[in-house]
């Protein structure tokens, strides 16, 4: 009796281990597939939108959104997730940047992370009855951005504008650490934005309507 209960017990340890191995190849394939969705460069560079959409957080991203409004792609720009206290005029001196226009031409917001980003730029782009934007974020910032903007904003045309940050190795990700690190960190935040959509669509076509982290 022992022995068969021994035996049945290897076999549950054996059939989880394997399970576990399963639901890790699945995890590094999806992994590979994702750092293979990573923009490499802007796909419409010349493409003019109603409005630009910065998601700061990282360098280059604001730089990159008011050259895009001095060169007149958009008539206006949208800083999402500012920090409280930061003005207008502050971001123009970091820049160096002061045209007389601009200023009246610049909105902030104050998202804390993604999903709020996509929510205030909905907001916002409904108040000012605007329907296409170029969304500028870090390239490896891209795939989960536009999950969550395309969620809240599926009748607005958006057009990435990626800008790639000179610490991230994007093209042999997995041979730098902090790359390999900052790669998988993103991917899992986009399975768990991707699942936690896919919940909510699932349970309203039940009926049920729920928020879920």
């Amino acid at each position: 009796m022992r022995q068969r209960s021994r035996g049945a017990t290897l076999g549950w340890i054996k059939a989880g281990l394997l399970g576990v191995l399963i639901a890790f190849v699945i995890w590094a394939a999806g992994l590979f597939s994702f750092a293979s969705n990573i923009p490499t460069d802007v796909a419409e560079p010349d493409l003019k939108t109603d409005a630009i959409v910065v998601l700061t957080g990282g360098s280059g991203r604001l730089r990159a959104g008011l050259d895009l409004l001095m060169t007149h792609h958009a008539e206006q720009l949208f800083v999402s997730g500012v920090y409280r206290g930061v003005d207008v005029d502050r971001l123009l001196k970091v820049q160096k940047q002061r045209p007389e226009d601009v200023e009246n031409r610049i909105s902030l917001g104050d998202a804390i992370n993604t999903r709020e980003n996509a929510r205030e730029t909905a907001d916002w782009m409904r108040a000012n009855n605007l329907s296409s934007l170029r969304l500028v974020t870090a390239a490896y910032h891209m795939p989960r951005s536009l999950l969550e903007f395309k969620d809240v904003l599926s009748d607005v045309m958006i057009a990435p504008h990626p800008v790639f940050p000179d610490h991230v190795k994007q093209s042999k990700w997995w041979a730098f650490p902090g790359t390999f690190a900052l790669t998988v960190t993103e991917y899992n935040k986009f399975l768990l934005a991707w699942t936690r959509q896919s919940l909510v669509r699932g349970l309203a076509m039940l009926g049920v309507k729920l928020e879920l982290f």
